[in-house]
C-alpha cells in the first residue's frame, strides 16, 4: 500500500487524499518501528557465544601459547577439549581479566573505613 502514496505523491496529492495518505503513512511507520524492535532483539538473544582457538586466546590475553598451555594445565584458566584441540569461551576469558583487577588505593581505604564503622557501630550495640 505504501508503494500506491509514493506513486501518488508524485503526481501530487489533492487535499482530499491527504487524510488517508497520512493515516497510511503513521501505519507504515508504526509497521517500521515494529521491524526494528524486533530485529534488535533478534540480535541480542541471538548472538552466539564466541569460542576462541589457543592462538586466538593467546592473541586476546597478550600471552604465548606455550603460557597458556602451562596455564591450563594448573587449571587456572577455563577451557573446554574436544578432542585434542582446546577451546576458549570468550566471555569467560573476559571474566577471568577481570578476576584479576587490583583494587586501587581510594578502593581499599574505602573499604577499610566501611569495616572500622562496621566494627564501631557492633561495638556501640554490644554495651
Amino acid at each position: 500500500m505504501f508503494n500506491k502514496y509514493i506513486i501518488e505523491m508524485e503526481h501530487k496529492l489533492s487535499f482530499d487524499q491527504l487524510p488517508t495518505a497520512v493515516t497510511e503513512l503513521t501505519n507504515e511507520i508504526s509497521e517500521l518501528k515494529r521491524l526494528i524492535v524486533e530485529k534488535g532483539e533478534d540480535q541480542s538473544t541471538e548472538s552466539p557465544e564466541q569460542f576462541l582457538t589457543i592462538q586466538e586466546a593467546s592473541q586476546l590475553l597478550n600471552l604465548t601459547v606455550p603460557t597458556l598451555y602451562s596455564k591450563v594445565s594448573r587449571r587456572e584458566l577455563p577451557v573446554m577439549k574436544r578432542g585434542k584441540r582446546l577451546y576458549f569461551s570468550k566471555t569467560e576469558l573476559i571474566d577471568y581479566i577481570k578476576d584479576g583487577r587490583k583494587k586501587s588505593n581510594s578502593e581499599i581505604e574505602r573499604e577499610a573505613q566501611d569495616y572500622i564503622n562496621n566494627s564501631q557501630k557492633g561495638l556501640s550495640n554490644g554495651k
